[in-house]
């Protein structure tokens, strides 16, 4: 039996599945959401650094990134963060998010970030790739 169809329309059987499957691909929306925040959480960093606002740089660092900067230098995050070479970004190229981690990479830096209670947060930056690693990072948590 041939299924008939106005143009444009589905037949109620077909369209179950093809909603499920829509939604299963595309994540109920979700992805583009966590995407544009981890974007933000992102310049919200690089902006930070560029206004030499140590305060809102350092409240965008995970607790462990925070941590291990702190005690390398034996000084708080604030006075740190200002000492540090991270390079200037540009512009943003592209934006990754896997589950509860993203990446985020600029004309001159890239960033990873991951999702916690309080929103998306910078694990690590002024990552360049390195072929013996995947990236060597000049800010990173332990």
């Amino acid at each position: 039996m041939a299924l008939q169809c106005a143009p444009g329309t589905f037949p109620a059987p077909l369209l179950a599945p093809l909603l499920a499957a829509t939604l299963l691909l595309t994540g109920c929306g979700a992805g583009g959401g966590r995407t544009a925040d981890v974007r933000d959480a992102a310049v919200a960093f690089q902006e930070g650094l560029r206004t030499k606002d140590a305060a809102a740089t350092c409240a965008l660092l995970a607790p462990a990134t925070r941590d291990t900067l702190e005690l390398s230098e034996g000084k708080p995050c604030v006075t740190v963060i200002a000492g540090e070479e991270l390079p200037v970004a540009g512009s943003v190229r592209g934006v990754d998010v896997y589950g509860n981690q993203g990446r985020a990479v600029f004309d001159g830096d890239t960033l990873f970030l991951s999702r916690f209670p309080d929103g998306w947060k910078v694990v690590a930056g002024g990552c360049t790739p390195d072929p013996a690693r995947p990236y060597t990072c000049v800010v990173e948590g332990g």
